[in-house]
């Protein structure tokens, strides 16, 4: 099916954001392009698609997918990521599903001024520590909070499963020099931190420009993947090392993979970076209507607003 000639979509033809299904995971199959529907097809037959109805396309292993089915995407505003097994590692993306700069400016707004970052920072705790008040704490008050926090969730679940804890070691030149638990909290940690890269650029934002971290090109995604550990990775991690599993690595992999799938936690990273960076804005706003296409970009003008583009300014000052 040729596509040349086609005329792109234009905004108002495709469907909302916040009417969209959200994430959409494929794997072990061929997707292709039906008219304006993306196809799914492996022994069981052949699904369609409407293309414009996803947010982002999830391929996991074993699929092949093609040209035309990738351009059809990116005409409907929608991007595709390349990730593992039901979202466990991140590869690689193609187009951010947001048509705005809106979203990565916001992000560079905030890291780059020491006030809207310490305030971000301090939001990302308050998530971690819903009963109490943060709102004045240093950042080096809030390090040593989240130190003692983590100590104690770790010796919570050292006694829950009778795990012997030592301390978080781990050498990433030598894997097998670990013991057990800091081996499955190495291999819970890296699947979380694969899901979370997938949303973040799946939002147009960026994730080296993190708040709490720095100096990492994967710094954003360290900030946000911390928010869920103690629920999540920690005790998978101690389950999996209380047991008599042969290969750690992949038996931990399965497990986080089942409870970040059960947990929708892509929907849950999405909402929770939404409400970092864009704060009070998205008061009201329905899920995922901060996407809303925008193909015509504004001019930057260093006195005022910006102008649109698309118009001459020959005959102007």
């Amino acid at each position: 099916m040729s596509t040349v000639g086609r005329r792109t979509s234009t905004p108002k033809e495709l469907v909302r954001a916040a009417d969209r299904v959200s994430f959409l995971y494929l794997d072990r199959c061929v997707v292709n392009r039906d008219s304006n529907a993306i196809t799914a097809t492996d022994e069981r037959g052949t699904v369609h698609i409407p293309a414009a109805a996803v947010g982002v396309l999830l391929l996991g292993p074993g699929t092949t997918i093609t040209h035309q089915a990738i351009a059809l995407m990116s005409d409907s505003g929608s991007t595709v990521v390349w990730v593992g097994e039901l979202r466990v590692h991140y590869y690689a993306h193609g187009a951010s599903l947001a048509r705005t700069s809106r979203l990565i400016q916001a992000q560079a707004e905030a890291v780059t001024n020491s006030r809207s970052r310490l305030r971000v920072a301090r939001t990302m705790y308050t998530i971690r520590f819903p009963d109490e008040d943060v709102s004045e704490l240093t950042m080096q008050q809030l390090r040593v909070r989240e130190g003692t926090r983590v100590r104690r969730i770790y010796r919570e679940h050292a006694e829950r499963t009778g795990v012997e804890w030592t301390g978080r070691s781990y050498d990433r030149t030598d894997w097998d020099t670990a013991n057990p638990i800091n081996q499955a909290l190495s291999a819970a940690n890296s699947a979380l931190y694969g899901i979370v890269h997938s949303v973040i650029v799946a939002l147009g934002r960026s994730p080296a420009l993190g708040f709490v971290h720095t100096g990492h090109y994967r710094s954003f995604v360290y900030d946000i993947a911390d928010l869920y550990k103690a629920e999540l990775t920690i005790p998978a991690a101690f389950d999996i090392a209380a047991g008599t599993s042969l290969d750690i690595a992949a038996e931990t992999r399965r497990h986080v993979r089942d409870a970040l799938h059960d947990g929708k936690l892509l929907q849950r990273c999405a909402r929770d970076i939404q409400g970092l960076l864009l704060g009070e804005e998205t008061s009201g706003m329905d899920n995922y209507e901060y996407f809303e296409i925008d193909t015509i970009a504004s001019l930057w003008d260093d006195r005022h607003d910006p102008v649109p583009g698309g118009v001459s300014y020959g005959d102007g000052a």
